[in-house]
């Protein structure tokens, strides 16, 4: 049946029925795999979602906005979906579960089509000649001064918190972030082996972001792919004799392995970085994206006891716990060598999420109850704070319910609420819940363009049946980094004074608005059930020696100031603006065909 709505005029295809709603995020599409070598605009060379894909095949086959003579947009009318009259969404014949899919697409935008740069991007950076690794290379080097690692290092950030770099913005606001380069550097320690956690990984493109004195160190590969799509992971690892693998257990369904962590051992030292990047090209080159380095952790003395190098924080013993719940042979080589560190240096807390059905103790051990047990035990209660608002951002929005009593604005909320013990909770209602998510418009006038939102996954199927979280939608600005433009792959959620002057924490994960990420509980509130690995840190003003309660949000993200020891670097825009009347959230699986994006591009995904 044809429909008219805010995005022009459609059919709806029979393909519309989702397979799985509680996953978070980038569930891989693992058909065709091992078949034939892939063209370049067939698709990524490794496992990846249907929106990536879909992303992959616009960059490398655009649909000019100026071209006359399309192909068909939509496929034959064959079944409407009842209700969605007006909503401004199509189907496409390739509809799947946004959250189940997100993973894998990230290479799709490794290749950027025939130098339509945007505004902000100069056409220089795309150079015909270049080989398809060069050209990976060269668009995930950032041009301007070299990094002054050195000052990162030496106390110039102390919360550990950075942006990794993007290539397209002013200079200046590149000025203190990162490059997987840099952190695989020779300045931040000299390399003895390393351990990789990730989602979705490209392992050549990784390989080369390794100096190349440190290529053939040992590296673990920690991952969730199973079937088809491990075998196409281990095959790329075949050239590399010094890469090992530890395959993640996803026992519950829909599960995903979606935490993104390095441990780095160096002959110095140890090191943890927690991150929100995918190990391909694309995610590190034009994204909003976050990391949290730690200090260089020592190493014990000998017959150091077993509580030795503990944090007040707890970071150790966290990790430790953390790594154990994979139940892995293969990694109790890194569980051992954390404790043979000193970690009391870290100040933020550690919040992981494993897969599993949890009661008792260890029902707060994981997810937003965790979170919740965290703020209950060290945040400051503070009277002044219990109206606060809450802000979620996030890349990636599972299925949450018929209303907001299902999850959101009961169980989650709960937990975001929290303070110290001392505090009575007030009724949900009145703390009122910003959830920052990219408009169609974000993404149409972004560095990447649609492609851009090949990382966004949220899809029709999911967004038709939960139409009332969309009035607490806000957009995408990142004025005070310089990245409006780069769409956020990050996650970040805190708790501002309702002048956004202050926040009295602030969390950076990999966790998506989801239940399969933060946990559901079941059996009337006695059992906390999770799908999929996840894992952040927590920050919080005690941790840092302040005894207010707040920090302070940084004016500037990248700038030098006397208040940096109280300044928390936000790195978007407060107050989040929220959607206008016209506003759309980004759908992956819908075609936008009435304005060209900033390479003159449109979007039309079947």
């Amino acid at each position: 049946m044809l429909q008219e709505g805010a995005h022009g005029r459609w059919t709806v295809s029979s393909s519309e029925d989702s397979t799985e709603e509680n996953s978070d995020s980038e569930k891989p599409s693992t058909s065709s795999l091992l078949s034939a070598p892939r063209s370049e605009a067939s698709g990524p060379q490794y496992p990846c979602s249907e929106a990536r894909k879909v992303a992959h095949k616009r960059k490398a086959s655009p649909l000019r906005f100026s071209d006359t003579h399309l192909p068909a947009q939509t496929p034959p009318a064959e079944k409407q979906r009842p209700g969605q009259e007006g909503l401004g969404w199509c189907l496409s014949s390739s509809d799947e579960e946004p959250e189940d899919r997100e993973k894998h697409t990230r290479k799709e935008t490794l290749k950027e089509e025939k130098c339509d740069a945007p505004r902000e991007q100069p056409q220089s950076h795309c150079k015909d000649e270049h080989s398809k690794n060069e050209k990976a290379e060269d668009y995930n080097e950032v041009l301007g001064e070299p990094q002054d690692t050195w000052d990162l290092l030496s106390g110039g950030n102390p919360f550990g918190f950075f942006l990794t770099k993007v290539r397209g913005i002013e200079q200046s606001y590149n000025s203190g972030a990162l490059h997987i380069k840099d952190i695989l550097s020779p300045l931040f320690g000299t390399l003895v082996s390393s351990a990789q956690f990730n989602y979705c990984i490209d392992v050549a493109w990784l390989v080369r972001q390794y100096p190349q004195e440190y290529r053939k160190k040992p590296l673990l590969i920690v991952h969730g792919e199973k079937r088809e799509s491990k075998a196409e992971l281990l095959a790329q690892a075949r050239p590399f004799e010094n890469i090992s693998f530890c395959q993640a257990k996803l026992d519950i369904a829909f599960g995903t392995h979606h935490t993104k962590m390095m441990l780095l051992l160096y002959e110095e030292g140890l090191r943890v970085v927690i991150h929100t990047s995918n190990l391909i090209a694309e995610d590190w080159h034009q994204k909003t994206q976050g990391i949290w380095l730690s200090p260089l952790y020592p190493r014990l003395p000998q017959g150091s006891s077993d509580s030795a190098g503990e944090s007040e924080t707890n970071f150790k013993s966290d990790l430790i716990s953390y790594l154990m719940a994979y139940s892995s042979p293969v990694l109790k080589e890194w569980i051992d060598l954390i404790r043979e560190h000193d970690l009391s240096e870290t100040r933020v807390y550690l919040l992981g999420s494993t897969p599993g059905r949890y009661q008792g103790i260890d029902k707060e051990k994981w997810g937003h109850l965790k979170l919740r047990k965290l703020l209950k035990d060290h945040a400051s209660s503070i009277p002044a704070q219990e109206s606060w608002p809450v802000v979620g951002q996030f890349s990636s929005i599972g299925s949450l319910g018929a209303d907001g009593s299902k999850w959101l604005c009961s169980e989650f909320q709960e937990s975001l609420v929290a303070a110290g013990s001392g505090v009575a909770a007030l009724l949900k209602c009145d703390v009122p819940i910003h959830l920052v998510y990219p408009t169609v418009s974000n993404v149409r006038q972004s560095l990447e363009g649609y492609p851009a939102g090949g990382s966004l996954p949220y899809s029709i199927q999911t967004a038709q049946k939960q139409l009332w979280l969309h009035s607490y939608f806000h957009k995408w600005s990142a004025e005070v980094s310089g990245r409006s433009h780069a769409m956020p792959h990050i996650k970040t959620y805190m708790r501002p004074s309702h002048d956004f002057q202050k926040i009295a924490w602030f969390l950076v994960t990999s966790a998506n608005l989801s239940k399969a990420a933060w946990g559901a509980l079941e059996k009337n509130g006695t059992q906390l059930m999770i799908r999929s690995y996840e894992l952040g840190v927590l920050f919080l003003p005690s941790a840092f020696g302040l005894d207010k309660g707040y920090f302070h949000v940084k004016g500037n993200m990248l700038s030098e100031g006397k208040d940096s020891a109280t300044s928390f670097p936000v790195p978007f825009d407060l107050p989040p603006e929220r959607y206008g009347s016209k506003d759309q959230p980004w759908i992956w699986n819908i075609p936008y065909t009435s304005a060209p994006d900033t390479h003159g591009n449109m979007w039309v995904p079947s």
